[in-house]
Formats: C-alpha cells, structure tokens, sequence
C-alpha cells in the first residue's frame, strides 16, 4: 500500500511540475466557460444604428431620445436624406436605421397614426430580427405612455424592411462564417501539423541540410495547403450560388483575391504556431483552442460582438476570421468594392506581415 500512495504522490508531483499539464487542467476550463458564459448571447447591447429625422418634431426627438436612452442602442449617426441609406450600410457603421415620416408627430395627431420604418442589415438575420422587435417594442411602449392620459388612441406603426436579406435567410450568415472556419482550420492547423511532424520525427533536420534553403522548405511544406484551400473556397462559393442560392453581388475576382489573402494569413499564423510548438499534440492543441473557439465565438459569425464585455470585443480585433467574414459578406451580400473594405483587408495584410515577422525571428535553422 505505502508504494501504492508514493507511487500516486509522485503523479501529483509530475503534474504540479508539468506547467502545460496545469493549464490544460486548470486554465483551460475557466477559459472556456468565460469566454462561453459571455460570448454566446442572443442579446443585443449597445449596436450602433443611424436615425434619418424627417420630420424634426417634438415627438419623433422624444422618440429618438427613448431609443438613445435604451442600453441596447447607440446612435452613431444622424443621416439628413434617403440617399445616404445605402452607403452608410455598405460602410459597416451601422446595423440599423429609424427613418420617420414627414410630419411624424401632425399625422399622429391629427390622423391618429404615423409610421416609422425600421431598416436593418440582415446579413445577419437572427441580429436584424432582434434588432427590430426591440425598437418595435421601444415605439409601442411609448403609445402605451401617450395613450395612458387620452381617450383617443394614438397608432405609431413600424415598418420593418431587412436589407440585402429580404426573406431572412439563414444561409446568408452561415456560408461566410462556415468559409471562414473551414479556411481557417485547412490552412493554419494543417500547415503546423505539417511542420512540427518534421520536427518531432526529426526529419526537419535533413531537410535543413539538404541543398534548399530554410525558406524553400518552409514555402515547399505550406505551398500544397494553399492549393488544397483555393479549391475549397472555390467549392465553398459554388455550393453556396448554385445549392444555396447565396447571390455573389460583388465582384468575384475581388472575392477570389481577398481569399487568398485569407489563406496566406492563416498559413502564416500556422507557421508561427509550428515554431512555438514541439509535439503534433501540442499543435493540434493550440489550433483548436486558439483557432477554432474564437473564430466561432469571436468573429461576429453566430453572434453579435457589440453585445460581449469591452474586453472580449477589444480581443475580437486580433482575430484574423473577424476581418475576413465583414470582407466576405460585403462582397457577396452587399456588392461592395475595395474601397469598402480597405481597412479589413489592410488588417489582414499586416496581420500576415507579423505572423511572418515572428516566425522567421523565432525559427532555429539548427534543432536543439
């Protein structure tokens, strides 16, 4: 029995000495149940929308101020007419736009109902639905208020109209999320099994002295996972035109380079991923936990980011799938050109650059 109990006691110390080991057990846990416990919402807090006040009248600033004063709202922006409906959706600054009616607040009075329409980007349609019955309720709460004191029954009627997904179609959101993910997972996870089962066989080392140069190598391990990965977002966006009826309303050249950027980016951060990890096991490990989960959770692909904690969105940023999926539904939904998404694709661009930049000042030409 005294073996038994020191045997076990040598266990406990094992792993107490083992830091990874603790934080697979430990840390991993209490990652995952934050980032779960605040991430997946279908609440909405604080998503920016934009009012077009045609009216200007006492009631439709009343109404305004309801809105502004909810926490789940942020007014952004005041747009002076119509034509400045489009542009400022295809920008990405808002989800949602509160257009009223010319002489809101006389037709309330005098016709005994006026109408708000409600404009939502439905890219996101579970967003653009919740979006709407939200102001719908802010608008019918205060009937309630008005009519609370009157004989007359006052009628202020929203109109709902969903942009760029009229039949709120769920497809709409899932194939830029599911590309993503797929690119994702393909080129950087594939990419650092690769290359750290060289190292782990300790087949790397040959390679490095073979007559190619580190960086050939590097290029000749990673370059059949950008091939494999184009033509999985060439079928991706094929199933979703011809099965899915997802129309492509930009430019698909567009589409097709902003991909490959995509791609480049996540090989380059499975490059880095490979030079920081020792074992497969290790790599598998951190792809999945540090790829998957957050471009899941964090990259606005199921759930909103304006509605997690200031931190989980300050976090969002440095997700590469973030910047990729606001690319790609502009592209496909919204018809948008390059001067739409220079930001995003700027982003991934120097998110390529630093993943390369690290790697290469980490890379050991000889094994230890």
């Amino acid at each position: 029995m005294k073996r038994f109990v020191g045997f076990v006691r040598k266990e406990f110390y094992h792993i107490f000495r083992d830091k990874r080991s603790l934080f697979i057990l430990f840390g991993m846990p209490i990652a995952q149940i934050l980032l779960f416990g605040f991430a997946i919402t279908n609440e909405i807090n604080n998503v920016n929308i934009a009012i077009l006040d045609q009216a200007n009248d006492v009631t439709s600033k009343e109404i305004i101020n309801k809105i502004a004063s909810s926490k789940h709202f942020s007014i952004v922006d005041v747009i002076q007419q119509e034509s400045s409906i489009e542009s400022i959706f295809k920008k990405g600054k808002v989800k949602a736009v509160v257009q009223f009616e010319n002489n809101f607040g006389n037709n309330l009075i005098k016709k005994k109902q006026a109408n708000v329409q409600v404009l939502t980007d439905a890219t996101d349609p579970n967003m653009a639905s919740t979006i709407s019955n939200y102001i719908s309720s802010i608008l019918k709460k205060y009937q309630q208020e008005l009519n609370k004191n009157s004989t007359i029954d006052y009628q202020i009627i929203p109109q709902s109209r969903m942009v760029y997904n009229a039949e709120l179609k769920s497809v709409y959101m899932f194939v830029p999320g599911v590309m993503t993910v797929i690119l994702m997972l393909v080129s950087a996870m594939m990419t650092s099994i690769s290359i750290t089962r060289e190292k782990e066989q300790g087949t790397m080392e040959i390679l490095l002295v073979s007559p190619l140069k580190p960086f050939q190598v590097i290029i000749g391990k990673v370059f059949p996972y950008i091939f494999l990965s184009v033509i999985n977002a060439i079928v991706i966006v094929l199933l979703s035109i011809f099965v899915f009826n997802v129309p492509v309303n930009g430019s698909l050249f567009l589409l097709g380079v902003e991909s490959v950027l995509f791609i480049i980016t996540s090989l380059a951060l499975g490059i880095l991923i490979s030079t920081i990890s020792a074992t497969q096991q290790t790599a598998m490990m951190i792809s999945l936990m540090g790829l998957m989960l957050p471009t899941i959770l964090l990259s606005g692909f199921i759930f909103p980011i304006s509605s997690m904690p200031l931190p989980l969105q300050v976090i969002s940023n440095i997700i590469p799938a973030k910047w990729f999926i606001i690319i790609v539904k502009g592209i496909m939904l919204k018809g948008i050109g390059i001067g739409y998404i220079f930001k995003e694709t700027a982003i991934l661009v120097l998110m390529t650059l630093l993943f390369i930049g690290i790697s290469v000042k980490k890379y050991k030409i000889r094994l230890e």
